[in-house]
């Protein structure tokens, strides 16, 4: 496995921007609150190391993943935003909801970022079973959170060029 043992929020290979000058927004799902409580602090935390101040970052809460779509929308009203992160934690099941759900979910989240022409950026776990969420939502595989805010400083910074 590619990801066995490796810590994935590892940013010393890249320069990232300053997140001094932009506006964020962070949506995050209720569902699995666990795991996506996890991954707004990783996001936060990674926002404010990398300079953007606390009054510069909006953030919401939604039931679960499938309306981080409409959240991202709902913040993007605010045009003064640069980018919106979306947080989420979905885990396989028994049934093809799992499928039904990241699959809306990713096309939802790309469909929002075009209608608007704005960084969204996709922080939503889709795991086999809460442990590995747990892995990657501050375990030993990292934080998305962190990967996710890295992802929108980069693109708001690539989308003022």
């Amino acid at each position: 496995m590619a990801t066995h043992n490796k810590n994935l929020s590892d940013f010393s290979h890249m320069e990232v921007a300053s997140a001094n000058s932009y506006r964020f927004g962070i949506v995050v799902s209720q569902w699995n609150a666990e795991v996506t409580g996890k991954l707004l602090d990783g996001a936060y935390e990674t926002l404010t190391k990398y300079g953007a101040k606390e009054h510069s970052i909006r953030i919401i809460q939604v039931p679960g993943s499938y309306e981080l779509t409409s959240g991202a929308d709902i913040l993007l009203r605010d045009k003064a935003l640069d980018a919106v992160i979306c947080l989420g934690c979905v885990i396989q099941g028994e049934t093809k909801h799992f499928d039904y759900i990241c699959s809306a979910v990713a096309h939802g989240i790309s469909h929002v970022a075009l209608k608007h022409n704005k960084p969204v950026i996709f922080g939503v776990l889709t795991t086999d079973n809460l442990q590995q969420a747990l892995d990657r939502a501050g375990g030993k595989h990292g934080n998305k959170g962190a990967e996710a805010a890295v992802t929108a400083i980069q693109m708001a910074a690539l989308s003022a060029i």
